[in-house]
């Protein structure tokens, strides 16, 4: 694994910079979107347990081979598992199958972003009518043509945008600015919600864990969520981790990441539960919990047009910087092994997103609604595909290499970066990396195939 000298490229100009980079990709529509709806659909608290547990003992160790891997390489993430084993290029497999990931998660999710931005404006203008929103509008929205098209075009352009200014110039300056925001913004949505009468019911669904709920299925779905939200086995944090200077320390910045990815979604379930419970509703909403349920619950409150805003406006803020490290993966190839000006690599990237993701917005219309595969829609397919079976195989994928057949040595000197001496962790991040992360992945994806235990 022999570093690649790069004076050239980009990096991130700060140790600040890097760190909200990196938790920009990590915090997304996965936090205020796909984790409460997963866990009100998986029993509450023990899927949460089951997620926090991923996180800790399989999300953190991939994150910091990706990082290690991405910056030893300074590469893009296709070429970087290229080289990163001498004499075995056949792992660039790992980059493509993540390239594949970025491209497949952004068909679905570019569909979901746009219908947030949508509810920003529809939510505004509801508030000044003195109106509340109804569920079936999103009905209306989701099931339409040219409306949630036009969201997703707009949420595309506003992020290759971002993307084509640069590294250090459009992504280390937009999620420096929006990431604090977020969390004043999600802040201000918990207190209201934690002041409502009969709110406790919500708090004890989120952490008080039944056991009995857990399956395979779910330890998967667990496992899924947690490389989904952490931009994992996507290509992303490899990519990132080639842009990370080198007074950046990994492990910490890895574990930093993490908590702050976990305290986003606990505090985005804090904002919808307790007000889900306080008024009636129930959790297990599934994908339109965010938008048929939360608008209803949200207008019993007192100032509950104003609050809707505020929440949808701190999921748009969500969505940029998950959508923009996405975008990247392809930009970083074309860049750097095609040889394409930035601009025109997002301009390119983001219109093949866009083709792909038109057939996922159009499979909730009577458009493409009738047309399955492998009894999925387009939307249902492409997140089935990416969360549970390339994002987990790749991850996997990616331990084996940096545990097995990366060079302890060379792992151990990138993860000594940044430091006077030899920090105390290194030894045990390596043996969770090379023995702990793998293991649980595949007896997790075993266990959802019924190999072993309860299906």
């Amino acid at each position: 694994m022999a570093p690649q000298p790069n004076d050239t490229r980009d990096t991130f100009a700060s140790t600040l910079g890097a760190f909200t980079a990196t938790v920009g990709s990590a915090i997304g529509l996965g936090n205020i979107w796909k984790f409460p709806y997963l866990t009100g659909s998986n029993g509450g608290a023990a899927f949460v347990l089951t997620y926090l547990l991923a996180v800790a003992l399989v999300g953190v160790p991939v994150m910091v081979v990706e990082h290690v891997i991405g910056r030893r390489m300074r590469l893009d993430a296709v070429r970087a598992y290229r080289k990163v084993v001498p004499h075995q290029p056949y792992w660039q497999v790992i980059g493509w199958a993540g390239l594949a990931s970025a491209v497949l998660i952004m068909a679905f999710y570019t569909d979901v972003a746009g219908w947030v931005f949508a509810y920003v404006w529809k939510s505004a203008a509801a508030a000044v009518a003195g109106r509340t929103l109804a569920p079936q509008e999103f009905g209306a929205l989701a099931s339409g043509t040219v409306e949630p098209i036009a969201w997703q075009l707009g949420v595309l352009v506003l992020t290759t945008g971002i993307i084509a200014a640069g590294v250090s110039q459009g992504i280390e300056k937009v999620t420096k600015a929006l990431m604090p925001l977020l969390f004043a913004l999600l802040l201000v949505c918990d207190v209201r919600a934690l002041t409502l009468p009969g709110s406790t019911a919500g708090v004890a669904y989120l952490f008080r864990p039944d056991l009995s709920k857990l399956s395979g299925a779910v330890l998967l779905s667990a496992l899924g969520l947690a490389f989904f939200k952490l931009s994992l086995g996507m290509g992303t944090m490899t990519t990132y981790g080639s842009y990370l200077p080198d007074r950046v320390r990994i492990v910490p910045n890895a574990a930093r990441v993490a908590l702050a990815d976990t305290a986003i979604s606990l505090l985005a379930g804090l904002a919808i539960f307790p007000a889900v419970f306080a008024f009636g509703g129930t959790p297990a909403g599934g994908p339109g919990l965010l938008f048929a349920t939360i608008p209803l619950i949200f207008s019993k409150m007192p100032l509950g047009g104003l609050f809707t805003v505020v929440f949808f406006v701190l999921t748009a803020i969500a969505t940029i910087g998950a959508m923009v490290s996405l975008i990247e993966v392809p930009v970083a190839f074309l860049v750097e092994k095609g040889h394409v000006r930035r601009p025109v690599a997002a301009a390119l990237t983001g219109a093949a997103m866009f083709a792909l993701g038109v057939t996922a917005t159009l499979s909730q219309s009577p458009v493409l609604s009738g047309v399955k595969l492998f009894g999925k829609s387009f939307f249902d397919l492409y997140d089935f595909l990416s969360s549970n079976v390339l994002l987990p195989v790749g991850g996997l994928a990616i331990a084996v290499v940096g545990g097995w057949l990366v060079s302890r040595t060379e792992f151990m000197q990138e993860l000594d970066k940044g430091y006077a001496g030899v920090p105390w962790h290194g030894r045990a991040v390596y043996a969770f990396v090379r023995y702990v992360a793998p293991g649980l992945i595949l007896l997790i994806l075993l266990s959802s195939l019924g190999a072993i235990g309860p299906g």
